[in-house]
């Protein structure tokens, strides 16, 4: 494939950003300062990498609880994200998110989700809007293959299909669902044709390869843009570490991790930059992204944990003490 020099200079810092913040992440886990569930996007890192700069500013954006690498994509701050991870008020969660939940209605990320599928029918309904308002806007879902066995899959897509939204469906496939393999929970391992039996477009794509998820993105939300539909994008990759941290890993073996590393999309992207003749300045992005990452820590290390007093609010509206009626 072509590459430009800039193109993958960008692939590349924001893969690496990923990985580091990443990396990180499970040190502060390690020494307590990072609490709660942590998931990990390590090895997947070209899909959200290549496929959320393609959107809009104006598109809406939903995602998985592994959504980290996408809060960043996306321009969220990553100052704010470590401090979400924190669980400081200075987060982009205001510390009542953490790992799971990072949000940020300013860039249109409307949120990781912690229920399997759960994000699915909410993106439908940012499409509709979308959709009966008259506008050219498109709403991106990212979820995992565990997701397609899941009964709100299968509502969304007819539905989405039905009513022709503009809503990009963006399936995570890395093999395993928590700890259970593809296979063992899908009578048909097939996601693509699941797609296409809601009568939608429905591709298959190296999620491994920045250059193949940045293509297929483009393609998938020019038709989604163009009233033609909704696209199903099944991502295949794979994730280099446990599905969270309290993961023992028993479901495979070493040698199959090992295999897949072989394809580390970083890894990918460079070998395939130097065979067309690009230089790229690895050493001077990992510079930078280790002061932004040591600045984001330091920032979140120095904010505020929410006071007792306030922790009621934000959960019910306010009332009228005299009526209980909303206020």
């Amino acid at each position: 494939m072509s590459l430009s020099a800039g193109e993958a200079t960008a692939w590349l810092q924001e893969m690496l950003r990923i990985r580091r913040f990443e990396e990180r992440c499970a040190e502060l886990y390690g020494a307590g300062k990072i609490r709660g569930f942590l998931h990990l996007y390590i090895g997947e890192e070209a899909i959200a990498a290549a496929a959320i700069p393609e959107l809009r500013p104006d598109d809406h954006l939903l995602c998985t609880y592994r959504e980290h690498g996408h809060a960043l994509a996306r321009g969220v701050p990553m100052r704010t994200v470590m401090a979400e991870m924190f669980g400081k008020q200075e987060g982009c969660s205001h510390g009542r998110g953490g790992s799971m939940h990072l949000f940020d209605v300013s860039r249109g990320f409307y949120g990781g989700n912690a229920i399997v599928a759960g994000a699915l029918p909410l993106a439908a309904g940012f499409a509709l809007a979308d959709q009966l308002l008259g506008n050219d806007r498109v709403t991106a879902c990212f979820f995992g293959e565990g997701a397609v066995a899941e009964g709100e899959f299968h509502e969304t897509a007819n539905l989405a299909a039905l009513w022709h939204l503009p809503l990009l469906m963006l399936c995570e496939n890395n093999l395993y669902a928590m700890g259970t393999a593809l296979a063992r929970s899908e009578s048909s391992t097939d996601l693509c044709a699941k797609a296409r039996s809601y009568n939608m477009e429905a591709i298959t794509v190296n999620g491994m390869n920045v250059s193949a998820v940045s293509s297929a993105t483009r393609h998938a939300l020019a038709h989604a843009r163009g009233k033609k539909g909704p696209v199903f994008l099944e991502l295949r990759t794979y994730r280099f570490r446990a599905h969270s941290m309290f993961d023992p890993e028993l479901y495979r073996s070493k040698a199959e991790v090992d295999a897949w590393k072989q394809h580390d999309p970083i890894d990918t992207l460079l070998a395939h930059a130097t065979s067309l003749g690009l230089t790229l300045d690895r050493p001077a992005l990992e510079a930078r992204i280790l002061a932004e990452i040591d600045d984001a820590v330091a920032f979140a290390e120095a904010g505020t944990l929410e006071p007792l007093e306030e922790l009621t609010q934000h959960v019910l509206a306010p009332t009228d003490v005299g009526t209980g009626a909303p206020c």
